[in-house]
């Protein structure tokens, strides 16, 4: 049968797009912002506006092309409409998703790689030039995220060995992880590395915002207005909420009270570990996800950090690159084909192998993005430099990268 324009998958998928923009401003923005010094909260929020911003540009010059573009050699896509020229005139439909235009999937997609970019200004916070973070976004996008994206999912060489990632736990989660810890490694340590979050309220926000644009962000990654829109809203939701449970359950065992910094950071755990597995799996299986992968991600920054010694300011690595892993890994366990019914499933469901694909997935992204953010900043440095100057970073980066402050007080 001939692909049909459906008005109700459309509907369904300019509002997913509309719901993962919300994800990065401001959801990202905030709440980053609201974790770091108050001397810090412009700069950190900027990051993330002009992220989404220069990444928005870009993927419609040749972004969209490189990644989901005609396969050439299982690497990458060919570059055939640079500046998206005809596409959206043509009113062709989305190859890979063939009930909704081809300009709805591109503009989708673009949400994506937004976000992965502005995920990793977490980890380097008031510590890296305004200047270098302007440089970095366009070539890592380029360098690592096209390629990825491409192939997991636009048909490259992960994609037909059947590595499965519904919605980025691999080539968003993963690759941002990654790329954090290696910039912080070259970075080095802040002069005050201590976590001092100036509004937590900001953080909330932040938060809530996120979590609501997460259901655009996986259930949209169904493609449609479906059922299977629907099972990935729910395991979702509750993977998230049981993620929350169990970071406050950590907390009150290990400290004796509970935090609200921790029901957050347990929050997301959940959601990120949920996304590659939200499209293939049940209720009882994220029941089990978000919980693993908030006690995992709970001792990766509660213990790991602080014995390797690297500055991860907002835990870019201990929580998305962490439950990133653990929730591709959840996918060759858990996935199901009475979920979904184009894959054969995991190891529940009989195919054992899909453990090993799977991991082959993880160590192929993760190594690619630590080595490959490891030359681009490398590079960076050498040239105009990654790290402001001892005094800019003492005093705070509003005043001195943007000649603003957050907050008029006497």
């Amino acid at each position: 049968m001939d692909p049909i324009l459906s008005s109700g998958d459309t509907a369904w998928m300019l509002i997913s797009t509309a719901l993962v923009i919300l994800m990065t401003i401001p959801g990202v923005a905030l709440f980053y912002g609201g974790l770091i010094r108050r001397e810090n909260v412009l700069n950190t929020m900027f990051l993330s506006f002009i992220t989404f911003s220069i990444v928005s540009v870009l993927w419609f010059i040749y972004g969209y092309d490189l990644a989901f573009g005609s396969d050439v050699m299982g690497v990458i896509g060919a570059l055939t409409n640079p500046f998206f020229n005809g596409v959206v005139e043509s009113n062709s439909l989305a190859a890979l998703a063939p009930t909704i235009p081809t300009g709805l999937y591109a503009i989708f997609q673009m949400t994506f790689a937004a976000i992965t970019v502005a995920l990793i200004s977490g980890a380097i916070v008031e510590r890296m030039k305004f200047s270098a973070w302007l440089v970095f976004v366009p070539v890592w996008l380029t360098l690592v995220y096209l390629p990825v994206a491409h192939w997991m999912w636009g048909g490259g060489f992960l994609a037909q060995w059947g590595a499965l990632d519904f919605a980025g736990g691999t080539v968003v989660h993963l690759s941002s992880g990654v790329a954090a810890l290696a910039l912080v490694l070259l970075l080095g340590v802040r002069k005050n590395s201590r976590l001092l979050p100036h509004h937590l309220g900001y953080s909330v926000i932040g938060t809530g915002l996120l979590w609501f644009g997460w259901f655009g962000f996986n259930a949209g990654s169904a493609l449609g207005a479906t059922n299977l829109a629907v099972s990935a809203m729910i395991v979702t939701n509750t993977s998230a909420c049981v993620g929350m449970l169990a970071w406050v359950l950590m907390d009150k065992l290990n400290t004796g009270k509970p935090t609200l910094l921790g029901a957050l950071s347990g929050a997301i755990a959940g959601l990120a570990a949920i996304t590659p597995a939200a499209g293939y799996v049940n209720v009882t299986s994220a029941i089990i996800i978000g919980f693993v992968a908030s006690i995992i991600s709970y001792y990766a920054v509660s213990h790991l950090k602080p014995r390797l010694g690297y500055d991860d300011a907002l835990d870019v690595f201990g929580i998305h690159g962490v439950c990133g892993i653990v929730g591709t890994i959840a996918v060759g366990i858990f996935a199901t084909p009475l979920i979904n019914s184009a894959i054969k499933g995991g190891l529940i469901a009989g195919n054992a192998g899909q453990i090993g694909v799977q991991l082959l997935a993880i160590v192929i992204i993760g190594a690619y993005s630590f080595i490959l953010t490891l030359v681009i900043a490398k590079v960076i440095d050498m040239t105009i430099g990654l790290r402001v100057e001892d005094d800019h970073e003492i005093q705070g980066l509003d005043l001195n990268q943007h000649e603003e402050s957050g907050y008029r007080l006497s």
